[in-house]
C-alpha cells in the first residue's frame, strides 16, 4: 500500500527534474580516457574541525565546491569502478551498477541492493539517495545534482592509492582510507620481495584476458593486478606489451601473436562465460608460459577492477600463486 502511494510522488518528481534538467546531455557515459578539469590530488581536505559536528561539510571536488553528508547512509555508486572504494570504507550502499552486483565477492553484501544505472533516473528517485558518485561524463547529472550532492572523479586521472584517499575525504573516512592504503603498500612491497627471490629479479609477466569475445593484454595501471605486479611489485613487463600499451593501458591482440606478449609468466583474467577456446590450440599449447605451467588463472569477475576489495582478492591470488601459500 505505502509502494503505491509512492509510485505518484516518484512521477511528479521525474516530471519535475526533466522540466528543470531539460535535455541536460546526450553524451554516452564516461571511457576511461575521457578527462575533466581539476584534478582531485589538488583538492583540500574537507575541513575536519567541523565535520564531526555538522550535518554536512564542503568537499573540493574535480567539479569545485560541494555541500555533502557528514554521515552519508544512502549512497547510490554508478560506476563499477569505485563501488568497492566506497564498500571498503564501510558505508552504505543502496544502488550499483549491474557488473558490481555479480563480482563474486561483493555478491551477498550487495544481495539486496538495487542495479541502477545513469539512465534509470525513477529507480534511483525511489532509493532516494543522500549522495551519488559516478564518472565524469554521466548521462542525467544535473537531475542527478537535483536528487543529491553528486560527485564524479575522472578514471585514471590519479593513481588507484590516491583515488581511494580522495573517496574517504569524500565520506568522511579519510583517516581509514589513508591507513589501508599505508598498510597495503607494505604488505605488497614485503609479498614483491619475496615473488622476486623466488621467480627471479628479471622474470617477466604479462596479463592477459578475453572480454567481449577479444583476447586482450594490459599495462600497468588498468586493473586485472596490474597495479600489483607492475608498480608495487616491480615485476618486468614484456617490451612488446609496454610499448602496446603505452597510449591506452590495455591492447587487442590475436591468439595467433599472443606468444609475442607473453612473458615468463602469464596472469590471465578468465571470465568463464567468454570464448576461451584459444586454449585448445597448438599455437597457445606452444607459448613457453604454458609448456612450463607458469600460467595462473584467476575468475575475471572479481579480478577486474583496481578498488580495495578487489585488489586485496589480487594480492591473496599473487602470493598464493608465486609462493604457493
Amino acid at each position: 500500500m505505502k509502494k503505491n502511494l509512492f509510485i505518484p510522488l516518484v512521477l511528479v518528481v521525474v516530471l519535475l527534474l526533466s522540466a528543470c534538467g531539460g535535455n541536460d546531455t546526450k553524451n554516452n557515459a564516461s571511457s576511461p580516457s575521457e578527462s575533466s578539469s581539476a584534478s582531485p590530488s589538488e583538492s583540500a581536505s574537507p575541513s575536519t574541525s567541523n565535520v564531526s559536528e555538522s550535518d554536512t561539510f564542503t568537499y573540493q571536488s574535480e567539479d569545485g565546491p560541494v555541500e555533502v553528508p557528514s554521515h552519508p547512509k544512502r549512497v547510490v555508486v554508478l560506476t563499477r569502478f569505485l563501488t568497492g572504494n566506497v564498500m571498503a570504507l564501510g558505508v552504505p550502499v543502496v544502488g550499483v551498477d549491474e557488473m558490481s552486483k555479480t563480482n563474486p565477492r561483493f555478491e551477498e553484501q550487495l544481495k539486496d541492493v538495487e542495479a541502477v544505472s545513469d539512465e534509470s533516473l525513477e529507480k534511483i528517485i525511489e532509493l532516494e539517495p543522500d549522495l551519488i558518485i559516478g564518472l565524469a561524463g554521466i548521462k542525467n547529472i544535473d537531475k542527478f545534482k537535483q536528487l543529491a550532492p553528486t560527485i564524479t572523479y575522472t578514471y585514471g586521472k590519479v593513481d588507484y592509492l590516491t583515488q581511494q584517499i580522495e573517496v574517504g575525504k569524500l565520506l568522511n573516512k579519510e583517516k581509514e582510507a589513508r591507513a589501508w592504503t599505508e598498510d597495503f603498500k607494505a604488505r605488497t612491497k614485503k609479498a614483491g620481495q619475496e615473488i622476486k627471490a623466488k621467480i627471479g629479479e628479471n622474470a617477466s609477466v604479462s596479463v592477459i584476458e578475453t572480454f567481449n569475445k577479444q583476447l586482450y593484454v594490459y599495462g600497468d595501471n588498468f586493473g586485472r593486478g596490474t597495479e600489483i605486479l607492475y608498480q608495487e611489485f616491480g615485476l618486468a613487463m614484456p617490451e612488446k606489451v609496454k610499448e602496446a600499451t603505452e597510449k591506452e593501458g590495455y591492447f587487442a591482440v590475436s591468439s595467433e601473436v599472443l606468444k609475442d606478449y607473453s612473458g615468463d609468466y602469464v596472469i590471465f583474467s578468465k571470465n568463464a562465460d567468454e570464448d576461451n577456446s584459444f586454449q585448445n590450440t597448438a599455437t597457445y599449447k606452444n607459448i613457453p608460459a604454458v609448456k612450463n605451467n607458469r600460467v595462473f588463472e584467476a575468475d575475471a569477475k572479481a579480478f577486474y577492477f583496481n578498488d580495495p576489495l578487489s585488489m586485496e582478492f589480487q594480492l591473496e591470488f599473487f602470493i598464493k600463486s608465486f609462493l604457493g601459500q
